[in-house]
């Protein structure tokens, strides 16, 4: 699986991020408990593994996982000092972790990437023991809810949500993961939708970073979608200039969808 995302500024986008969500509170409400062995499946740099690490505490364990060598370096640093921590290189997809090893497992913005998605859920719900939690949390059509719209800007979004589609990234993965998990045999599945951002006005310099960063990485597998380089510079522009509109509203939720092993 190659990350489209890569670029020199991700791992500060990830950790902006994860400042930003309101992870601990999902965490607690999703059934992370003190004591629990617990999955972080895609760590990333490791601000969300280092959360759950504090909440499952000395008693507990976290194995963090991901793909890239760089954000797992990142990962152990920052959770230094937290010995119930580890980190290991690995696709989600398969794992090689035992069977039934651990109590919750959660992942986020990693579905959204993959295009056989299945395989990766299947891969959480194997690993984790019968009567765990498997927990899921991802974008639905981030980057789109956003009003009012300059002329020509809705069509260039969708341009947008083409590109990533042609490289199997999913805008709307959020919304499909109840059917997923249900289809896959998991019980008593529940669904939290809460906000990612919303700024009812002008973007922090900050946010717009994030989208600049973001644009620049995707630029070598969206541009195509536009027709030229030109067509996708000037969609971007007029998309951070929709950003710093003081009369525009741009919001974007997550959808957390948890479920138990039979």
């Amino acid at each position: 699986m190659s990350y489209i995302m890569e670029s020199e500024g991700e791992t500060r986008r990830l950790l902006l991020q994860e400042e930003v969500d309101d992870a601990r509170a999902l965490l607690l409400a999703t059934g992370l408990t003190p004591g629990a062995r617990a999955l972080d499946a895609g760590c990333g740099p490791g601000g969300i593994s280092r959360t759950m690490a504090r909440i499952v505490g000395a008693s507990g364990s976290v194995v963090g996982v991901d793909m890239s060598e760089v954000r797992l370096a990142e990962a152990v640093q920052r959770c230094a000092g937290l010995p119930q921590a580890r980190f290991m290189k690995g696709d989600i997809r398969r794992t090689g972790l035992p069977d039934a090893s651990f109590d919750y497992c959660w992942s986020q913005y990693v579905l959204e990437y993959l295009s056989d998605r299945d395989a990766a859920l299947a891969e959480l719900i194997r690993v984790t023991r019968p009567g765990g939690r498997v927990v899921v949390s991802e974008i639905d059509g981030q980057g789109l809810n956003n009003w009012p719209l300059p002329e020509g800007l809705e069509e260039g979004a969708r341009c947008f949500e083409r590109g990533l589609a042609s490289q199997g990234f999913d805008l709307f993965v959020g919304r499909k993961l109840f059917q997923s998990f249900r289809q896959a045999g998991l019980r008593d599945v529940r669904v939290h939708v809460t906000p990612q951002y919303v700024i009812a006005g002008t973007a922090d310099d900050r946010f717009l970073a994030d989208w600049e960063t973001r644009f620049a990485a995707l630029a070598p597998v969206v541009t195509p979608a536009f027709g030229s380089e030109a067509a996708y510079g000037e969609f971007c522009q007029a998309y951070l200039r929709m950003l710093r509109d003081p009369d525009t509203l741009k919001y974007s939720v997550l959808v957390v969808t948890e479920g138990v092993r039979a």
